[in-house]
This record gives structure tokens, C-alpha cells and sequence, in this order.
């Protein structure tokens, strides 16, 4: 079994920046893509940003490039979303999740997911 748990989560003011953190534990972790979504009250889960075991290949939603990063420490099993320019529309809770196909951006691609994350933008 695979245990991921999000962290990093909080308040912050428009322009503000937040960093997330998922930790996975559990039986042995390489799956080739990790991501992160998010979810707003009232809409779909949607994709934010994904990346290759390797960390050599990286993926964005457009609404947030330029403004995120993800990255990944595999000795750690542990990967960071890094938000920055944050914006009340990227108000959400946000998810990390696993994934055994390399580019996934669809949560039916991916297969263990963390409780979530609350971010909070305020204008």
C-alpha cells in the first residue's frame, strides 16, 4: 500500500507565495509520473502539474506556468509544488498523486492519491 500525504497548505494574501510538500510511504515508490491537481468548491478536480522519476520532464496547466514549479527529491520519496504570483482563482484544495503514465494529466490516469491540501488566496 501507498500512503501520500500533502503538506504546505494555508492562508495567503494575493501575490504571496506557498510551497507544497507530498510524502510518499509505503511499499516501494517509482512511479513514473507524480502530479498534483486541485479542486475548487463547486468544480472538477483538475490538473496543475506533473513530473517524470527522473524530474527531467515537467508539466503545467497553462493557468499556472510561469508562476508554479514542481520538483522532486526521489532519496526522500517526497515532492514540491512551488506556488508563487499566487491569485485568489488559485484558491483550491490540492491533491499529489501517482501515476504510471508519463504525462498523465487526467486523475482517471492516476492511481494513489493524498488527502489534500487547503490554499487559500486572499484578494
Amino acid at each position: 500500500q501507498v500512503r501520500l500525504v500533502e503538506s504546505g497548505g494555508g492562508l495567503v494574501q494575493a501575490g504571496g507565495s506557498l510551497r507544497l510538500s507530498c510524502a510518499a510511504s509505503g511499499r516501494s515508490f517509482s512511479w513514473p509520473a507524480i502530479g498534483w491537481f486541485r479542486q475548487a468548491p463547486g468544480k472538477e478536480r483538475e490538473f496543475v502539474s506533473a513530473i517524470s522519476w527522473s524530474g527531467g520532464q515537467r508539466y503545467y496547466a497553462d493557468s499556472v506556468k510561469g508562476r508554479f514549479t514542481i520538483s522532486r527529491d526521489n532519496a526522500k520519496n517526497t515532492w514540491y509544488l512551488q506556488m508563487n504570483s499566487l491569485k485568489p482563482d488559485d484558491t483550491a484544495v490540492y491533491y499529489c498523486a501517482a501515476s504510471t503514465f508519463l504525462g498523465a494529466t487526467m486523475p482517471t490516469q492516476y492511481n494513489y492519491w493524498g488527502q489534500g491540501t487547503r490554499v487559500t488566496v486572499s484578494s
